[in-house]
């Protein structure tokens, strides 16, 4: 049996996984689902929250396993396994990377995503320290195939996302995160994550097995089932 770790993305939460918790344990795995440094039922002050603290947050989940485990990054978590796997790679058996950016060294989530960034989707406040996606934009980039009963639960748990970790460039080298292996899964219906773009950065920096989901940026909610289907058989 294999323990998974699920990484939730910007503004969203542990509770995003609520669905396929269940269908991978029901299998006889372990699964955990912690939320970062101010997200969720975390209440971490956004001024703390860095890069460096959502990384320590996954090193203690791990250092909690003696086993190695699948350690999955969904969006912005893909950042985050990126650097975890840097300073823990004893302790992961794959990388999962979930429509998820996959940063080269000295690359922050901003600069990776740069040619894709729409600043029309965020309102920063006044300070910059953190944003908020617009709520005219949410559905249309987080839950286009979602139902409206998840898209009112999800909205409902979003959280403001702090700027820092966004600025800040992960440090990577081959002998460490490079030793890991490496899984994509893509969303074909992804409008913030594009495929287009998806495909440039499994491309970059390869991964193997690439699977497919026809879904939107969320298939943790729209098909959680076949989101499960395809991490389990990477277990």
């Amino acid at each position: 049996m294999s323990t998974f770790v699920l990484i939730h993305g910007a503004s969203h939460g542990a509770w995003c996984w609520n669905k396929v918790v269940p269908l991978l344990t029901q299998h006889g795995h372990t699964v955990v689902a912690p939320d970062l440094p101010g997200h969720g039922e975390d209440r971490t002050p956004i001024a703390d929250i860095t890069l460096e603290s959502y990384t320590d947050r996954v090193c203690q989940v791990l250092d909690d396993h003696d086993d190695s485990v699948i350690l999955v990054g969904h969006s912005m978590g893909g950042v985050v396994i990126t650097q975890a796997a840097e300073y823990r790679p004893e302790k992961i058996r794959k990388l999962v990377y979930l429509t998820a950016v996959i940063p080269v060294n000295g690359q922050s989530l901003r600069q990776a995503t740069e040619e894709i960034r729409n600043p029309n989707f965020i309102e920063a406040a006044d300070d910059e320290s953190y944003y908020s996606y617009k709520d005219e934009w949410i559905v249309d980039i987080f839950y286009g195939d979602c139902t409206e009963e998840d898209i009112a639960f999800a909205k409902s748990m979003l959280v403001p996302q702090a700027t820092s970790p966004v600025l800040e460039p992960v440090r990577i080298s081959e002998r460490y995160y490079g030793s890991v292996p490496r899984a994509y899964i893509e969303c074909l219906q992804d409008r913030i994550l594009v495929p287009e773009f998806q495909k440039k950065m499994y491309t970059a920096v390869p991964c193997e097995p690439v699977l497919s989901l026809n879904a939107s940026h969320s298939p943790f909610l729209s098909l959680p089932g076949m989101l499960a289907k395809h991490l389990l058989s990477l277990s």
